[in-house]
């Protein structure tokens, strides 16, 4: 240790204070953390690239300060879901210091790891007064039926108005417009119940009927359009 020439000619004083670290609420317990290995929690964080294209929406599972289980959804560029298959593979094994000093290939994913090892370490997580946390493989049923994101896909222009492209339950196939010109319902395809189906056997025409549904008061519209056309 080098110090330097004033402290060398200073006098030694006691530390009177060492309260420790404040606990933080950790899977149903309190705890002291010192070490990485005191750290777990599942939660989640969003990240973003620099010029802001794309997005990603990172979940892990973290048990004794190892990542267990990682769930990385992007958005917003193409180049990004290649990154994620790399830090798919990354990630796991990682305690989450070593995953916070890593090239997880993509600013957005790195970012994201950022924002969730913040809320991490401080306590802020998901399972925080959850005891014993929640299951590897819990982030999956962020996904639904189907194991597909939740994306919602939406354009609008002043002089064309919404078009509504992508929802919750699935592709929007038609939309459903009143005699006034406003969307009132629409016609969704679940395209993971749709390819489970076909996977199973069905024919693609019955996996796609099966698999369709309507919101809202599509029946009763006006005029149907196909958004992405009309």
């Amino acid at each position: 240790m080098i110090y330097s020439h004033e402290v060398e000619h200073m006098c030694v004083l006691a530390k009177g204070a060492n309260h420790g670290p404040a606990p933080i609420p950790e899977e149903g317990k309190w705890v002291k953390a010192k070490e990485i290995k005191d750290i777990s929690g599942l939660t989640h964080g969003v990240g973003w690239c620099a010029p802001q294209q794309g997005a990603c929406k990172l979940t892990l599972n973290v048990k004794d300060g190892i990542i267990e289980e990682a769930l990385v959804e992007t958005l917003g560029c193409s180049g990004m879901t290649h990154s994620a298959a790399m830090a798919a593979e990354i990630l796991i094994g990682k305690t989450i210091l070593e995953a916070l000093n890593t090239d997880l290939v993509c600013d957005a994913i790195n970012t994201a790891m950022r924002e969730l090892f913040l809320q991490i370490v401080y306590g802020r997580t998901q399972t925080a007064f959850s005891e014993g946390g929640l299951p590897i493989g819990a982030s999956l049923e962020d996904l639904g039926k189907g194991l597909r994101s939740q994306v919602g896909t939406m354009f609008a222009t002043k002089a064309k108005g919404p078009r509504y492209l992508e929802m919750a339950e699935g592709y929007v196939n038609r939309l459903g417009v009143d005699a006034n010109g406003e969307i009132i319902g629409y016609e969704y395809i679940n395209l993971g119940k749709m390819m489970d189906a076909v996977k199973k056997g069905a024919a693609p025409a019955d996996a796609l009927k099966s698999a369709t549904g309507v919101y809202g008061r599509f029946a009763e519209a006006a005029k149907l359009i196909d958004p992405r056309h009309e």
